[in-house]
């Protein structure tokens, strides 16, 4: 940045002028304020409540009149603004207009600085431009659903994944058997952590480790590795002060080493072209790929471990959804595109969970030239160059004004999945709908079909055996590079009388 730009933007912010322009123009967040949940900056000590500083971002708004009070800029100290936005239309617009074109938005990678120091620059997730278009054409074949969901190669797939689910799941029945008990309490996201992951490993790239390995060794390096992730993009240098001087170097560094021994083990199969690997036709080195290698084993098991405990958390809450769920599955043998389809309870209770529970809570952004955006109903924002900016679809979710009951029959801030039924009979489709889920325009989740497949089956499955209530009445969300929720999805599970 140069001292020119450097002073213009003081004097700006000095003379609390406006950067941005427009008619849905965004209004200015005070650096210091009383009343907040937090500061509206990530910091050492509020780094894992991402969604508390979002909520700063909204705090004081009651009076702000317009399109202010869901568009809100930071500006100070001669760096670029922050945009923070729940605003759905402006959402749509910038995540739509990100590419590697000139002048499109790039993926702003300043909070994922600590991730592509752990696992490369060159992945799918961390970069821009010529590099991650190469690597966006890399994945799409495998990924696509057109090729996941060809009947021959889908039921392949879906019996092992279906195998995997199922001896998970009955040696939980058989530890619950064994205790004579009518009801288990167990915190059912450490098992489906492990869930995820097999289905990867060993399904996805047609590896072969144990659930023992998986579960003592690889699933804790990645949690590991996961919370560093986040740590050293907050805050890399105390964090490196501190390792040195608690001690845990060490233990870093003997998660650092599992993580590459898990990314050689899903390479080792691209020779024999195993799992997915047969449909992935390339020339690119494994070096080049190991990147991707590392951003897919450690986020597809944050992402689906997400989007499947929310969802079980939301039923386990709504016992009446729950047997919904179970009426359609309770007979399902095969889970193939045709029976999704015919389970409208499961796929409403999974958009339902996608909306009000997104995995990613905000998506990042960076204007790389002075930008003008559109919405849908023709509003139009100019967004100023290196503007750093938050889509946040968390809080664009939950917003009575978008998601509300006038809108959609139910408070947007509830689990209701009839809200889909309400939105259909209005004519609303998912095009003037969108919550989000899985992002949206050129920079979309490549994995979103296997990730609805391996949800879709966890969730029926564990539905189909199992009876379970939460422990207790409310939990929220803890966050960190996606969001869980923060009780671990503690519930008491009970054999279903007719699987015995």
């Amino acid at each position: 940045m140069s001292f020119q730009t450097w002073t213009k933007r003081i004097f700006q912010q000095i003379k609390g002028d406006n950067p941005f322009d427009g008619d849905c123009l965004p209004s200015r967040v005070p650096l210091f304020a009383l009343g907040r949940p937090t500061s509206p900056i990530p910091l050492p000590w509020n780094y894992k409540e991402p969604i508390k500083i979002f909520e700063a971002f909204y705090s004081g708004t009651k009076n702000e009149t317009g399109w202010g009070k869901h568009n809100r800029y930071l500006y100070a100290g001669g760096i670029p603004p922050v945009l923070v936005t729940r605003d759905p239309g402006i959402i749509k617009a910038i995540q739509a207009d990100t590419g590697d074109k000139p002048g499109q938005f790039d993926r702003d990678t300043s909070p994922t600085a600590g991730i592509a120091r752990a696992t490369g620059e060159d992945s799918l997730l961390y970069a821009n431009g010529s590099i991650w278009r190469r690597q966006k054409s890399l994945v799409a074949k495998p990924f696509s659903r057109s090729n996941l969901f060809q009947p021959q190669k889908f039921h392949g797939f879906e019996q092992t994944f279906r195998k995997t689910v199922k001896e998970r799941l009955d040696v939980m029945r058989s530890l619950q058997v064994s205790t004579g008990e009518g009801k288990t309490r167990v915190a059912l996201d450490s098992e489906i952590k492990v869930v995820m992951l097999e289905m990867l490993v060993n399904n996805f790239f047609g590896a072969s480790v144990s659930y023992e390995e998986l579960r003592d060794r690889y699933v804790p390096a990645l949690v590991y590795m996961i919370d560093h992730m986040v740590r050293d993009t907050v805050a890399p240098r105390a964090q490196a002060l501190a390792r040195k001087f608690s001690g845990s170097e060490k233990t870093l560094q003997n998660h650092q080493v599992a993580f590459e021994d898990l990314t050689n083990i899903a390479l080792a199969g691209r020779a024999q072209e195993l799992g997915l690997w047969k449909e992935f036709k390339s020339d690119a080195s494994d070096d080049a790929l190991r990147s991707n290698i590392r951003v897919f084993l450690a986020g597809a098991m944050e992402a689906t471990t997400s989007f499947a405990t929310w969802a079980i958390s939301h039923l386990s809450r709504n016992p009446e959804w729950q047997e919904k769920v179970y009426e359609e599955v309770k007979e399902m043998d095969i889970y193939d595109p045709d029976d999704f389809t015919g389970a409208p309870n499961l796929n409403q209770v999974l958009e339902e969970t996608l909306r009000l529970t997104p995995a990613l809570c905000f998506f990042p952004r960076r204007a790389t030239v002075d930008t003008w955006v559109e919405t849908s109903d023709h509003r139009r924002m100019m967004i100023p160059k290196d503007t750093h900016i938050r889509l946040d679809v968390w809080h664009s979710n939950r917003c009575e004004e978008f998601w509300g009951e006038d809108v959609t029959g139910y408070r947007a801030d509830v689990f209701a999945p009839e809200r889909w039924d309400v939105m259909k009979e209005k004519g609303l489709n998912a095009k003037e709908m969108l919550h989000f889920g899985f992002g949206h325009g050129p920079r979309f989740c490549p994995g979103r079909s296997l990730g609805l497949l391996e949800v879709g089956l966890v969730v029926g499955a564990i539905v189909k055996l199992f009876k379970f209530e939460a422990v207790h009445d409310h939990t929220g969300p803890s966050a960190g590079v996606s969001t869980k929720p923060a009780d671990g999805v503690l519930v008491d599970l009970e054999l279903r009388t007719d699987k015995n």
